[in-house]
């Protein structure tokens, strides 16, 4: 099971989009697929129509437990979505005091992964929606992660949150001596304005290893599918910018398959996706 966290500690920068559009494609592609709201604002929640104030149980109750849950327990607080493979781990305001009391909790950075651990065979990709800020949730979600998606806002005060979403990377990379996998993916791109076209290049010249070398353009098609609770490939799959989803889920299911095959036979393949090599092209 893969499990994707999709973080910045800056809000507005597309995080629940994101979140919610790669859900869509993978479960497009035939994949059973986790959204987890791990935002106290339940934006993921309140895309599908869920108002988390008036939830019994969610992810906040789950996370609270001392105790070791069963997987009977978390899959009661799992709502099906009327979307073919897409499920959804809802959010609660509640995730506010766990985040105040749990800081000092031995062992409270563990318990997703923990949680995460009894869904092996429920699911084959789990997404998580962190709040924008550094605390024991975005811990919870970097540690139970094997990748993490940043998106960043291509403006300048996006780059000041990037930078401390990195730094936050590294001491977690260093407490428990692994390395992350992380791709950073410029959002809400005009390519008319010049601080955008200057963002971007920020962006490829500090992290070239890390960034997608696509981007994700301003799409006033995202915004109508949230407002209508569907996932973007489902509500208007020709549009630009869910095209640019498509193309990025591409690349992380290719990045995937290249990782395996290194670990297999210690060697990296090419690149051959068309559509990557594209966005190469016409990257600002």
């Amino acid at each position: 099971m893969q499990v994707w966290t999709v973080a910045n500690q800056k809000g507005g920068v597309g995080k629940t989009t994101s979140a919610v559009t790669l859900g869509g494609y993978a479960a497009q592609a035939g994949k059973r697929v986790l959204l987890i709201d791990l935002d106290a604002q339940g934006s993921m929640s309140c895309y599908f129509g869920i108002k988390p104030q008036a939830l019994k149980q969610s992810s906040a109750e789950l996370l609270h437990h001392e105790e070791p849950v069963t997987r009977q327990e978390i899959m009661d607080i799992v709502v099906e979505l009327p979307y073919e493979g897409m499920s959804l781990m809802p959010s609660s305001p509640s995730l506010i005091t766990l985040e105040r009391t749990s800081q000092h909790r031995r062992g409270f950075g563990l318990v997703l992964g923990q949680v995460l651990s009894l869904l092996e065979d429920d699911f084959d990709l789990v997404l998580i929606d962190c709040p924008p800020a550094l605390g024991v949730l975005m811990i919870n979600a970097l540690v139970a992660s094997t990748r993490l998606i940043i998106p960043v806002q291509a403006e300048f005060l996006s780059l000041q949150g990037f930078a401390r979403m990195q730094q936050t990377v590294d001491m977690v990379q260093h407490s428990l001596d692994t390395v992350i996998d992380r791709v950073v993916v410029p959002t809400m791109v005009d390519r008319r304005t010049q601080a955008c076209q200057q963002t971007v290049r920020s962006l490829r010249n500090e992290f070239p290893v890390d960034l997608w070398p696509g981007h994700i353009p301003i799409d006033t098609k995202l915004r109508d599918a949230s407002r209508l609770g569907v996932p973007a490939n489902l509500f208007q799959p020709a549009a630009k910018g869910v095209q640019a989803y498509g193309a990025l889920y591409r690349f992380l299911e290719q990045r995937i398959n290249s990782q395996r095959s290194v670990d297999s036979e210690g060697e990296t393949l090419a690149n051959s996706d068309k559509a990557t090599k594209a966005y190469w092209a016409e990257a600002v």
